[in-house]
């Protein structure tokens, strides 16, 4: 429980660090963003979605791979991102983990596995086929985790990828972050049938629903999940039920949504539920109390170095982009 809430507590910082830095150092949450933002471009909070990141990451190795959506921060951080580098790739520097060119929605970081936080709904489902399907040519033991939300299960990416990964039973842990949202319009009134563990299982893909808002639920779950597709059992699904605390994006103000609604998701906050069962289970406060503080003092860290990392020299525009062979690009 000390290691999951120090990982929540990780994420949770980022995250609102991130949220001061995209609206200037000032603003509140649906304030304009002005030119003193540090943070460029949209900025998609998993704030109040800790748990299914801390739980789920707890259970891969550094080795393993895993993708992401645009929410994907929590994610990087769980896997092992190093933060001070993420905070400066969100900063656009050139000190960040993809030297300022991936921004908060394209944040990867291939040492530590993590392929790549994806702009497209959906889109890490076909890569993470693709990375299993390499893993199992080249016989290797590592799994994928792929994160997606509960707005991607109607698109057709879905449907194509786990078909694809229980036909060659690939070795990928599917999870949906189901926070009931996509983008701003309700889930529940966009999606027929019983829900996306039942699409799954209709696929060939078997799994376990928690209380993603629950992280010894989350881990516990992932923990078994993760044991079958070790065993060779294939893939499987995880359908962690959360929240989003904060809108579709930073600036966000929520205006679509019932404010009981809201008052729901705030009042689970996953991060004080783990603090409550760490304490019961024995931890003290004052042990947590260190967390929060060696915490506080990381992020400070983070920013203060993605604050001071130069931005990118303009010739690195030509760096790390595909060729055809067509010659010199006019």
């Amino acid at each position: 429980m000390i290691d999951l809430y120090r990982t929540m507590a990780r994420i949770r910082a980022f995250e609102l660090a991130a949220e001061v830095a995209s609206q200037g150092g000032v603003g509140v949450l649906g304030a304009k963003v002005d030119e003193r933002a540090k943070v460029r471009g949209p900025l998609h909070l998993s704030i109040g979605q800790e748990a299914v990141a801390a739980g789920v990451c707890a259970h891969l190795t550094r080795e393993d791979l895993l993708t992401s959506t645009h929410r994907g921060h929590g994610h990087t951080l769980a896997k092992g991102g190093d933060m001070r580098r993420m905070m400066a790739e969100l900063f656009g520097r050139a000190g960040g983990s993809n030297g300022g060119k991936g921004g908060s929605m394209h944040i990867a970081d291939f040492s530590v596995g993590m392929l790549g936080a994806n702009g497209v709904v959906t889109a890490g489902l076909p890569i993470a086929c693709g990375a299993a399907q390499a893993l199992k040519l080249q016989g290797k033991p590592q799994l994928v985790a792929c994160f997606f939300g509960d707005g991607a299960t109607n698109r057709g990416p879905f449907l194509e990828s786990l078909n694809w990964a229980a036909v060659y039973r690939l070795p990928v842990l599917f999870v949906c972050e189901d926070n009931r949202y996509s983008a701003t319009t309700a889930t529940a009134g966009l999606s027929a049938g019983p829900g996306v563990a039942a699409r799954a299982a209709a696929l060939g893909v078997p799994g376990e629903t928690a209380d993603g808002n629950d992280v010894e639920a989350v881990h516990a779950a992932a923990g078994r999940l993760v044991a079958r597709i070790h065993a060779g059992e294939g893939p499987q699904l995880l359908h962690a039920l959360t929240w989003r605390v904060r809108g579709h994006v930073s600036v966000d103000t929520q205006g679509y949504r019932d404010p009981q609604d809201l008052q729901g998701a705030i009042d689970a906050d996953p991060l004080r539920r783990a603090r409550e069962r760490a304490l019961a289970r024995g931890a003290t406060l004052a042990q947590l109390d260190a967390i929060d503080a060696e915490v506080r003092a990381e992020i400070d860290d983070a920013v203060a170095f993605a604050d001071a990392s130069p931005a990118p020299d303009p010739s690195s525009a030509f760096t790390d982009i595909q060729t055809t062979g067509a010659g010199p690009w006019h």
